[in-house]
């Protein structure tokens, strides 16, 4: 029963022109999902699935301990795959018509502080193998609040040296413009005049910036790896992934008094509530400028 997954993948590519990583994720839980109905509920057919079939499904997930946004992601994906049956009339019936979305708690992200970003780009040695693309990497990543996957694809003809802008292809390849500030493009003029010549010798094809010592494009764990090498030799003991710095780029930004809808624009965020969770400030910053500010705090 899983062409009706080929079909569906088919017009989410033509029709919707959904991203790469966006189809993965739908394939990815729709197949899943068929496999439940099949091994576990011994469905011959996806047609015949009810309501009471998906509820089993979403308990069998947080039976396993799924995280409440994966569970939610999956309600979404069936909810969606469900619609299209219907109204192709494959299905006569949606029986995710009534199923409702789980709530999920929203979590502060993490990020780190002003000092701790200073000591992990500091702590990358000037002179050692590859050091000018790492920087540089972590720079514009910290300067330009990009997902790790935006910093993977992005091209030397994205830069906008004139204008000091960088193009940033984001998810559904939407198109935004961000500012890059004077140290990162520093380090990105470093590493393209000195280092990636050398790497781009041995795959001259390769249009993306930010390359491997053998010349390929650089893979998302792979700049996973090197933020965790350099992280661990600044002595900071928190978790963080390349998308910390995402979130240290907006929280520094909103701190500092940038405006919502700025921050919205630079990190590509579709509604602006998606940017609001970056309205959280710590407790120090809060009793400054209540310190300051407030007329009775003399």
């Amino acid at each position: 029963m899983k062409h009706y997954i080929r079909d569906y993948m088919t017009m989410l590519k033509v029709e919707r022109n959904l991203a790469r990583n966006s189809l993965d994720s739908y394939e990815r839980d729709l197949t899943q999902y068929h496999d439940f109905l099949s091994t576990n509920l011994k469905l011959k057919s996806v047609l015949n699935v009810t309501l009471g079939h998906i509820r089993s499904y979403l308990r069998h997930l947080n039976d396993k301990g799924l995280a409440g946004n994966s569970v939610k992601r999956a309600v979404s994906s069936i909810r969606t795959y469900h619609n299209y049956l219907s109204a192709e009339g494959i299905m006569q019936d949606n029986p995710a018509q009534l199923l409702d979305t789980p709530k999920v708690t929203k979590k502060l992200p993490s990020f780190l502080t002003i000092q701790e970003v200073d000591t992990i780009l500091s702590v990358i040695p000037e002179k050692a193998p590859m050091a000018r693309r790492d920087l540089a990497i972590f720079e514009m990543m910290y300067s330009c609040g990009l997902r790790v996957t935006e910093l993977c694809n992005f091209k030397t003809s994205d830069i906008l040296w004139d204008s000091e802008m960088i193009r940033v292809s984001g998810k559904g390849d939407k198109q935004r413009f961000v500012p890059i500030g004077p140290i990162a493009r520093d380090n990105l003029k470093n590493y393209l005049n000195h280092e990636r010549p050398t790497y781009a010798d041995k795959n001259p094809n390769v249009a993306e910036v930010f390359l491997s010592r053998n010349g390929r494009k650089l893979t998302r764990m792979m700049i996973w790896l090197l933020l965790k090498k350099w992280t661990e030799a600044a002595g900071i003991d928190k978790e963080v992934s390349p998308h910390t710095l995402r979130h240290s780029f907006a929280t520094h930004l909103l701190e500092g008094g940038a405006d919502l809808r700025s921050v919205q624009e630079m990190l590509g965020h579709s509604d602006i509530a998606t940017t609001q969770i970056y309205t959280h400030l710590d407790k120090a910053h809060l009793k400054e400028v209540h310190k300051t500010f407030h007329p009775r705090f003399d």
